[in-house]
């Protein structure tokens, strides 16, 4: 039996910091958007860049994670699937749709602290030195 298949994967960067909702019933959404973008050279050599942007949520215990670790600007691996919400605009009475990321995974790519790190706690940890080959022993 073939079975169907809806899976995104994208990297890029956040447009805005995530924001953080609950539910009726009390269950955490995060929603930002994400900008991943593209250069190529055309025939005549000019470079072009092209930007496509994506609308993301993550839900539960991601939701979370999110909106406390990334931030505007930040890099990130986003791994989900693509879905369609339909709703009626109250004002205009129209049929309003949006092609949404849900989450499945998430990794940061930028060595950031997390927004709810206050700069008072103390030194902030430096990424270790940079070895080249002429520093291995072996």
């Amino acid at each position: 039996m073939a079975r169907d298949l809806n899976k995104v994967l994208i990297i890029g960067r956040l447009g805005v910091d995530p924001e953080l909702r609950y539910t009726a019933s009390g269950a955490p959404v995060a929603t930002f958007r994400v900008a991943a973008s593209r250069q190529w050279r055309d025939q005549n050599g000019d470079l072009h860049d092209e930007t496509e942007w994506f609308n993301v949520v993550a839900w539960n215990r991601l939701a979370e994670i999110c909106h406390q670790y990334l931030s505007r600007g930040a890099r990130v691996y986003i791994e989900g699937r693509l879905q369609t919400r339909t709703w009626e605009d109250a004002q205009s009475g129209q049929t309003r749709s949006r092609v949404e990321v849900i989450v499945q995974d998430m990794i940061l790519l930028d060595q950031r602290p997390s927004r709810s790190d206050e700069p008072s706690r103390g030194p902030r940890r430096e990424p270790p030195p940079d070895i080249g080959d002429d520093d291995i022993p072996f």
